[in-house]
């Protein structure tokens, strides 16, 4: 097996689930430096494999875990919901049972926040720590009464929809495009192939569970995230992607950057908001310079 391939693990958690992690360099015990990539929202650890094998393969032992209710990663089931606090109690487990001497987190998006959310809470356990885009979402303007309301609305139209599915692997890999237009076709392919599933019927649904649909019945309130980036103890970059529709903050961006020690910045050229699948090569220099220092 080549370093750019990576080993499917299936890690049983504490919390009952089972989750779906790749690995890079498991059998490398030289590889002292664990760098654990976190997904963003309906994505999943695939999403990573083009970033890795253009540079970060054989440089460190890897990890990129399908986070619950994503890939090929258990859903939390009847009743369950999916909260930033649960993400961060299955990261906990995953560090404890597959990190080496140091730890990094690199986090996207929505991983990006659980992230940023864990090196403030185990600020002893993060090396290295890297956001992508990850800085949270707008300040909510709903009040946390109407935020619940719209969560409850929420779970009655999840019932009456009826799942998406696709004939093809080829039309869940347009889905893809047209929710992305910078995905490079051979890509979209891949992730369609990686991130579906045969119903009893023939046609294709993606893996992650329907109920990620439903909103969260909090506001996001960049106070509360403020207490989490204020306790990073750790180096910190901060990367955008040039043409991304979510580099929307600008001053709110840099007055939330304040909350972190002195982080680095990178802009990717080229790359939109899921810049780990539109410019996987330049991703990964910047990721290789900074995680090695």
């Amino acid at each position: 097996m080549s370093a750019g391939e990576p080993v499917s693990r299936s890690l049983q958690l504490g919390t009952g689930l089972r989750y779906h992690v790749l690995e890079w360099g498991g059998d490398r015990p030289d590889l002292d430096h664990t760098v654990v990539l976190l997904h963003g929202f309906l994505d999943l650890a695939w999403s990573w494999e083009p970033t890795v094998r253009a540079g970060l393969a054989g440089r460190f032992h890897i990890v990129a875990p399908d986070l619950r209710g994503h890939g090929d990663t258990d859903w939390v089931g009847p009743g369950g919901t999916y909260h930033f606090l649960d993400y961060m109690a299955d990261v906990e487990e995953i560090v404890g049972a597959l990190g080496r001497a140091r730890v990094s987190l690199v986090g996207h998006s929505m991983g990006g926040s659980v992230a940023a959310y864990y090196a403030g809470s185990r600020p002893e356990r993060v090396h290295r720590l890297a956001l992508l885009e990850g800085l949270g979402p707008p300040e909510s303007s709903e009040s946390t009464p109407d935020k619940v309301r719209s969560w409850l609305d929420a779970w009655a139209r999840l019932r009456a929809r009826p799942v998406r599915t696709y004939a093809t692997v080829e039309e869940a890999a347009e889905r893809l495009r047209a929710r992305d237009p910078l995905l490079a076709p051979e890509l979209a392919l891949e992730l369609a192939r990686r991130g579906t599933r045969a119903q009893p019927d023939g046609r294709l649904r993606f893996k992650h569970d329907p109920l990620h649909a439903i909103p969260a019945p909090t506001p996001f309130r960049t106070a509360v995230a403020a207490e989490f980036w204020s306790r990073v103890r750790c180096p910190v970059l901060l990367v955008d992607g040039a043409e991304s529709p979510f580099r929307f903050m600008g001053e709110e961006a840099e007055r939330r950057a304040r909350f972190l020690p002195a982080p680095e910045r990178a802009v990717i050229a080229g790359a939109g908001h899921m810049m780990q699948r539109h410019q996987p090569a330049t991703l990964a220099d910047i990721l290789l310079s900074f995680l090695s220092r």
